[in-house]
């Protein structure tokens, strides 16, 4: 075949370097050749990366969404490595955004890893959308120094397998519930119970509680809940798969409004009129009242002591009434002291961890939560709760309470004075949402117009908010107490604090928010205290009604002189309250 002539002189040297033809194209042509396939090499990696880009982008959009129910509203929403402290814990770092969930569609702009199972206090695998608040309050929250023991999780673990096995309704439960029915002491069975009754107000109804499953947890029993008329409707279940709500048929349950110190299965009374009140034999019974209310006797009081605890071991049913906090006393008792000591290496935390632990708003609630949040607090520099409680008779509001919230919000720099001469060119752009919480609307109305009719000297921002204001207290109201869970929550995710003296409602906000609250000291003769509030020595509650008795000395004592750590409380010198003493004391 003729070969073609690619120039015009193919023996010519200079325009033919191969005269012979051994290679099959020129240099220059071998050149732009090479460079022609370098620039194609260059394009199909280039295409191949896109592809692989968009395969890699598409693989992201379509995969499962997160399982805290966080998702994309408007602005990136970035993984970061998974930490765990369970199989199914996510750790996730959230650009400002807004949390999408069946209750509500906006949650608080977040900008931290946020870990939903609090370091491993609560337990992973429930359904979310059941009770949004479980893992979604984490997101509103800051982020608690007091972390869960190791222990402590371990113990909590180990007592979500035991209220599996033993909950309503299940073999073990339905063998020892023979013993109520036969109304004698049958052998021992695998599950003993502690009943906790529904009694007084609802602030009181959370501490005590927290009481009951700490009780229950020491001595290794089953907590079951008597629903009340509204218990249901507040609270989401804690544990897993069984429920902690006592069941409808229980056989003593029509008896609980008439248990007292009279009835003849009360612990007290047993101990006056048999013959085991000074033994250490196991009361032979199928179930025993505890009265632990804050009218209860000397002998109602001997359930703190040791001897009486081993007592009490064997019976199977416990069933308990109470309106106090009473977990400072359990700390006196030398039989749980090893156990607490692993439990709570923080003393002041016990009720921070355990309500959070317990204590999740149902859906509705939480919906009340959210969208006040989401419409007064969110945007706010710093939130600043004030809580009120006024045990005076009268009708509201009252000058000298009035004067002692803003003497204590000045003294201690937590709200910024006003200017009565002249207006204040505003110098500062930062904004403070203070919360008002108060049965009375009536020192909501003159803080805010204090602060809309005159400038602050600082030049800052200061609005003030009322989700109620109910006039007076309605235990058995459902909405009204649904309206007070709400507002002790919004307390508590406050970043500043001021509470009423001898108030649960305080207590149960500074606890579940972690905050040192100053307390307003309870006044006296409709006169304004000086100083007006003071800082508490830490977040834990009150014991309203302590017993005051050496169990081996068989003597009285003051039991807030006995450990560190057990102390009178500021704001009611014969109660009691857990600290941190030392160097933790200190932190």
């Amino acid at each position: 075949m003729k070969r073609l002539r690619r120039n015009p002189d193919e023996s010519d040297p200079e325009t033919n370097p191969d005269p012979d033809g051994e290679g099959s194209f020129s240099k220059d042509q071998h050149e732009r050749k090479c460079g022609l396939s370098s620039m194609k090499m260059m394009g199909f990696f280039v295409v191949a990366l896109m592809v692989v880009s968009v395969v890699f982008s598409v693989s992201i959009v379509l995969q499962d969404p997160p399982s805290d129910g966080v998702l994309e509203s408007g602005k990136n929403v970035r993984f970061l490595d998974v930490m765990e402290s369970s199989k199914e814990e996510q750790v996730l770092e959230v650009q400002p955004q807004k949390v999408v969930g069946p209750v509500d569609d906006d949650a608080p702009s977040v900008e931290v890893r946020k870990d939903k199972l609090l370091g491993g206090l609560l337990a992973a695998g429930f359904d979310e959308t059941s009770c949004v608040s479980r893992y979604q309050s984490v997101l509103y929250r800051k982020e608690s120094q007091h972390k869960p023991s190791p222990y402590l999780i371990s113990r909590l673990r180990s007592y979500e397998a035991l209220h599996k096995r033993c909950g309503p309704y299940t073999e073990s439960y339905n063998k020892t519930l023979e013993k109520l029915k036969t109304r004698h002491h049958l052998e021992s069975t695998d599950c003993n119970y502690l009943v906790w009754i529904s009694f007084s107000g609802l602030g009181n109804r959370i501490l005590t509680l927290a009481s009951a499953f700490l009780y229950a947890l020491l001595t290794n029993r089953v907590l079951l809940v008597d629903p009340g008329t509204d218990m249901v409707d507040h609270f989401c279940e804690p544990f897993p798969e069984v429920s902690w709500f006592l069941p409808l048929d229980f056989p003593l349950k029509n008896q609980f409004g008439s248990f007292d110190q009279k009835s003849p299965h009360c612990y007290g009374r047993m101990l006056k009129n048999s013959s085991f009140a000074n033994s250490s034999k196991s009361i032979l019974a199928p179930f025993v009242y505890l009265h632990l209310v804050h009218d209860y006797d000397d002998q109602d009081k001997l359930f703190f002591c040791d001897e009486d605890q081993t007592s009490l071991r064997e019976v199977p049913w416990l069933i308990m009434k109470t309106d106090n906090y009473f977990v400072p006393s359990l700390f006196l008792i030398p039989t749980f002291e090893q156990e607490l000591s692993n439990l709570f290496p923080r003393k002041e935390a016990v009720f921070h961890l355990l309500g959070r632990y317990i204590f999740h708003p149902t859906n509705p609630v939480w919906g009340l939560i959210t969208r006040y949040y989401q419409a007064y607090l969110a945007k706010a520099d710093e939130r600043i709760g004030i809580q009120i409680r006024v045990f005076d008779t009268g009708t509201g509001p009252f000058q000298h309470v009035l004067d002692q919230i803003i003497a204590c919000t000045l003294k201690e720099n937590l709200l910024p004075d006003i200017s009565m001469e002249k207006p204040i060119i505003n110098q500062s752009q930062k904004s403070k949402a203070v919360l008002v919480t108060s049965l009375s609307g009536g020192y909501f109305e003159r803080l805010r117009d204090m602060y809309w009719e005159h400038p602050t000297v600082t030049g800052e921002v200061i609005g003030f908010y009322q989700p109620s204001h109910e006039e007076y207290q309605q235990t058995e109201k459902q909405f009204h107490n649904r309206k007070a869970w709400a507002e002790m929550y919004l307390l508590s995710l406050t970043d500043v604090l001021i509470t009423s003296s001898w108030s649960t409602f305080g207590y149960v906000a500074q606890s579940l928010g972690g905050l040192k609250p100053w307390i307003l000291y309870k006044p006296e003769n409709q006169t304004a205290p000086d100083p007006p509030c003071g800082r508490v020595m830490s977040m834990e509650p009150c014991f309203h009604a302590p017993p005051f008795y050496d169990c081996k000395a068989k003597r009285g004592i003051d039991t807030g002189a006995v450990v560190p750590h057990v102390r009178h409380c500021e704001d009611m010198s014969w109660g009691l309250k857990l600290v941190d003493n030392g160097s933790e004391l200190k932190a």
